[in-house]
């Protein structure tokens, strides 16, 4: 379908959906070098107008991908509930967004309209809206999840204990771990990228937390980001596992790129249920009454890096493979914003707004966002600029972040954000760990903890 916009006597046309979304997205590098970018900012701004006359309907016949040819296109469309879209059916784009900042869009209708909404309609709000507006949407919006912890409570920020090492080396993931608990980091899990992805070296790496974790009764989650058959194995060999990890994105080609399927995601998930590790009561959704048991990520352009974005935008791609994720009602759901670099969000100013319209869109269709608000070495991004993003993820109502050594990861080479970081926004803005991890903060055994001064000891039987 042709899409068209009048302003000052000039007809504009945009061939179909895809077009018009691209040229309506605020400006990035990865669509630039995809070709699909909006050719001036005149332009965008006259795709945004002809994107706020939209009707929200349309998303449902105008595919951006066929659904034929892609199994999100069809995950998708099998499991949009058009009751919960019935009370904003009638409403365009742009009425959409001022719906949103409205009064009337309380906590508990976002809630109760998550499984309305497709991927391109919330992609296609977020590119009306101003950093405020996607703050002042998304911190309404409250993502409960449970496991040892529970993350998404209003008030609280949890974190993702990053100790990763560059060659696995135990002594040296342990010395992370111990500073990461000590500055109050890891509460939402305990999560290793390891160097070595085959099952032996996954299964060692979980043991190794789970018998500090049972040492010390830390109340957390552990993972080890291994590929998703990796960990299957390690299940099969007796691995103490809590998270599954899978990187998704939002086609089936940028799937089969990274070696997954819908069908294998969920063969995984069964395994992982079958060990009974979560002992949460099971949280209602309004999509299934699943045990929360995968921890996702994701990032704009891994479609675009994949040759596999048929021609979307990354932004919206990004939004699609939030259709993946909360198919398995995951526990964390992690935007990983500028790890994959300049060529897809050029600097600070990119990769900030970025943040924010991953962590909306997440979290209008019901997922438990965190954030990794980090960049490489060779973006035209400082610290400063991660500094302003956390302050706002922490304004927006983020779930969790991650706590890396110093903010540097010396196994994957990128900047991140460190413990200390974490407590200045706990700090500043007055939040608190997940209620089981604060209390255990205050408990005998965050005591006992503290008096270790080598860091075999957590690896050891040893005292204290």
């Amino acid at each position: 379908m042709e899409f068209t916009q009048t302003t000052r006597g000039i007809t504009h046309r945009f061939p179909n959906l895809r077009t018009l979304l691209a040229w309506a997205s605020p400006a990035r590098s990865g669509d630039d070098l995809a070709n699909i970018a909006a050719p001036s900012a005149e332009m965008r701004a006259i795709a945004q107008m002809a994107l706020a006359e939209l009707p929200l309907y349309l998303f449902a016949e105008e595919l951006v991908i066929p659904y034929e040819a892609d199994a999100v296109t069809r995950l998708i469309i099998d499991t949009w509930d058009q009751t919960a879209f019935a009370p904003i059916a009638g409403l365009t784009v742009g009425e959409f967004r001022d719906w949103l900042l409205s009064p009337a869009a309380t906590t508990e209708r976002l809630a109760a309209l998550a499984p309305g909404l497709m991927p391109e309609m919330v992609a296609a709000v977020s590119k009306l809206m101003r950093l405020q507006d996607l703050i002042a949407v998304a911190r309404k919006i409250s993502v409960v999840t449970r496991f040892r912890t529970t993350i998404g409570l209003p008030g609280r920020l949890a974190t993702r204990l990053q100790p990763n090492h560059p060659t696995d080396d135990p002594l040296g993931i342990a010395a992370s771990i111990l500073d990461g608990l000590l500055l109050g980091s890891g509460d939402a899990v305990i999560g290793i990228n390891p160097v070595a992805d085959n099952p032996a070296s996954v299964t060692t790496l979980l043991r190794m937390i789970d018998h500090i974790r049972l040492r010390y009764a830390i109340p957390t989650q552990s993972c080890v980001l291994a590929h998703i058959t990796t960990q299957m194995e390690a299940i099969r060999a007796g691995a103490p596992l809590d998270l599954l990890f899978q990187s998704i994105a939002g086609s089936e080609k940028a799937n089969t790129s990274f070696g997954i399927s819908l069908e294998l995601l969920a063969e995984a998930y069964d395994m992982a249920k079958s060990l009974h590790r979560n002992p949460s009561s099971l949280l209602p959704t309004p999509y299934s009454l699943l045990p929360a048991l995968f921890y996702f990520e994701t990032g704009q352009g891994s479609a675009l890096s994949a040759n596999a974005a048929h021609g979307v935008d990354q932004q919206t791609m990004e939004a699609r493979a939030y259709a993946v994720a909360r198919r398995f009602n995951p526990m964390l759901v992690n935007t990983v914003v500028g790890f994959i670099g300049p060529e897809y969000l050029y600097d600070g100013k990119q990769i900030l707004r970025a943040g924010l319209e991953d962590h909306l869109c997440g979290k209008l269709l019901g997922l438990p966002m965190g954030c990794d608000v980090c960049y490489t070495n060779h973006a035209e991004a400082d610290a400063d600029d991660m500094d302003a993003l956390l302050t706002l993820l922490g304004t927006a109502g983020v779930n969790y972040i991650m706590g890396v050594p110093g903010a540097d990861d010396i196994m994957l080479n990128y900047q991140s954000t460190s413990f200390q970081d974490a407590l200045y926004i706990r700090r500043t803005l007055n939040l608190r760990p997940a209620p089981e991890f604060e209390s255990w903060l205050a408990g005998d055994n965050f005591a006992r903890l503290q008096h270790i001064t080598e860091p075999r000891i957590l690896l050891s039987g040893g005292n204290p």
